[in-house]
């Protein structure tokens, strides 16, 4: 399966799909599969389509930006979970973690580490977000 096929897979499994734009548990407008920025605002709405659109464009696109900041994620299953590590948590946060360093260095390890710890949403746990993390693990394998 490509890494976008698994991409997709995790965002579809762990995103939901809603075509009025709510607050998420963090308190940032989204709308759709998770869909994000400037151009969501509360009280939009989308059709299905638009949305499923939407979110094969910014699959593809955080797909595209995980391998450009994590080279060394040479298999589908590396590649899917960071592209969902920045669709979920924005690549800003992907650039600059602890996670992406090791990664750098081939420490599969210690990326599980670091990536297990990325679990809050509004300043606490959630049990989404912590089974989101463990997906993606599992996917660091493949």
């Amino acid at each position: 399966m490509s890494a976008l096929d698994l991409l997709v897979g995790l965002i579809h499994l762990f995103e939901g799909c809603r075509l009025i734009a709510y607050l998420c548990p963090a308190g940032i407008p989204t709308i759709g599969w998770g869909s994000t920025g400037p151009d969501v605002q509360l009280g939009m709405q989308w059709v299905q389509a638009h949305a499923d659109s939407r979110m094969q464009h910014d699959a593809l696109r955080y797909l595209t930006a995980a391998r450009a900041l994590i080279p060394t994620a040479d298999t589908p299953g590396r590649q899917a979970a960071f592209g969902d590590f920045g669709y979920n948590l924005g690549l800003t946060r992907l650039k600059q973690s602890t996670m992406r360093k090791k990664a750098l260095k081939g420490d599969w390890v210690g990326v599980k580490i670091e990536m297990a710890k990325w679990n809050r949403g509004g300043g606490r746990v959630l049990p989404g977000l912590v089974r989101r993390r463990r997906a993606e693990i599992d996917l660091l394998a493949t």
